[in-house]
């Protein structure tokens, strides 16, 4: 079996003494369970050490694995410079899983290198490691902004790779947990942030790898959480495997959360296939929703997929609700697949003679013009869910007082510049941080004036 064993680990700098300088003992439990990690993966003996750290390269359509013969770092920009390493990195494991990467249809490569140079995320672990082996070779692998199952296959075509090149491999996740644990951490506090670290150690500890997929997105950011991707990535390694999962320690006295975690392959498990699971599961949601959508979103529904089935604009079916066809207003279009955004898209005033010509525009625009996504393509249709907001008129206010983050959406101008916010988003739970992110979208800096109007929807489903 060419996966001998995987772990999750965090990776505080602190935790160095030349850093921490006496503050490490306040995550005693950390280091110790850290320790005990190091000695069962040296006791493994592997060829190769699979990192994957949220630290190193990122893109946000594509997994970046590190290239070349070696590569070094240092702990300098934590005030430790003389805490360095050297590692050798493990090229032909590298060349197999980029083509194999490519053969499926993952983004994954070792394109984009913009510091070749170890992170910290990668360090913390070798750190402890290096302590007791050095005689293996190195895979270093970032994370990425597409899906969580995608990062699941990218740890499915890991372990394949090492099949294929007969590498003994050991898979290291590294991430920290959430952080917004404490007022006084470094992040501040978020009632999400200790919710996330009971349940995902919760997760780790019962090996439930099914959980790690199903948090919500916006869950996790509300947690400011740091390492689940990386989790997940490591979940799709141990695909079809029996595990002897043991949560080591976990703790969080800086205000962010550290669990150590290991897992001893014990078998093979056909049911741990956690992919096919998850995706069935949220294929049979959306399914459930459509039994229940509107005649808002039904419109919406039937737009898109006219569109991406027959490369045509639909027409206006003649049984409609009489105000969809006579009113005319604002229309947002949101496309959800997995929990995850797929697509918004819409207009702050009409722009067509109805409410209904709004949504077959913006249900297109929504599929296939959004800037941050690829087009929608037709197998994905049946696994959407979507959801249709008609704003009423903006009222433009003088005070961040006069909004509610529940009730009104806020426009934001600065000159040419405008961003919107729809009200009721999960994660947004405060006003500031609603005007905060319309700015952001609009680009206006802190330095610009800006005015502010705020409007109503009806949200359809």
């Amino acid at each position: 079996m060419p996966l001998l064993g995987a772990y999750i680990v965090p990776h505080p700098p602190i935790i160095v003494p030349e850093i921490g300088k006496g503050e490490e003992i306040k995550i005693r439990k950390t280091t110790e369970s850290y320790h005990k990690a190091a000695r069962q993966i040296a006791a493994l003996k592997p060829d190769t050490i699979v990192v994957t750290s949220p630290h190193t390269i990122m893109y946000s359509d594509y997994f970046h694995i590190a290239p070349g013969r070696a590569a070094k770092g240092n702990f300098a920009q934590f005030g430790a410079k003389q805490v360095s390493f050297q590692a050798e990195y493990d090229e032909e494991l590298v060349e197999t899983l980029e083509a194999l990467a490519e053969r499926e249809g993952i983004e994954a490569g070792t394109l984009g290198e913009k510091d070749p140079s170890l992170d910290h995320g990668t360090m913390v672990p070798l750190y402890f490691i290096n302590q007791y082996s050095k005689d293996y070779k190195l895979v270093r692998i970032g994370l990425s902004g597409l899906s969580i199952p995608e990062h699941y296959r990218l740890g499915k075509c890991i372990a394949r790779a090492a099949e294929k090149q007969n590498r003994r491999i050991v898979f290291v996740a590294s991430g920290d947990l959430s952080h917004k644990l404490k007022e006084d951490g470094p992040y501040g506090f978020a009632k999400e942030g200790p919710q996330f670290d009971e349940e995902v150690t919760e997760a780790m500890a019962k090996g439930d790898f099914l959980r790690f997929m199903e948090f919500s997105p916006d869950f996790c950011e509300a947690a400011a959480e740091c390492g689940l991707r990386s989790f997940v990535i490591m979940a799709g390694a141990l695909n079809n495997l029996a595990v002897k999962p043991t949560l080591l320690s976990y703790e969080g006295p800086f205000g962010v959360g550290y669990a150590v975690c290991t897992y001893e392959i014990t078998g093979e498990d056909e049911n741990r296939n956690f992919d096919q699971i998850f995706e069935a599961k949220q294929r049979a949601i959306a399914l459930e929703n459509q039994k229940k959508e509107d005649p808002y979103v039904k419109l919406a529904r039937f737009s898109l997929e006219t569109y991406i089935t027959t490369g045509k604009y639909a027409k206006l079916p003649e049984e409609l609700m009489e105000e969809m066809r006579s009113r005319k207003a604002g229309v947002f279009v949101s496309l959800k697949k997995y929990g995850q955004l797929r697509g918004c898209i819409g207009t702050i005033s009409p722009v067509t003679g109805s409410v209904a010509e709004e949504i077959l525009r913006n249900a297109v625009s929504a599929g296939v013009e959004d800037p941050r996504f690829p087009p929608v393509a037709k197998e994905e249709l049946p696994e959407l869910v979507y959801s249709v907001d008609v704003l009423a008129e903006p009222e433009r206010i003088e005070s961040m007082e006069e909004l509610d983050v529940r009730r009104y959406g806020v426009i934001v101008t600065s000159g040419r510049k405008r961003g919107l916010l729809l009200p009721n988003l999960e994660g947004v739970e405060s006003v500031r941080q609603q005007v905060a992110i319309a700015r952001k979208k609009a680009g206006i800096y802190d330095t610009e004036a800006f005015t502010m109007e705020r409007f109503e929807v009806v949200r359809h489903y």
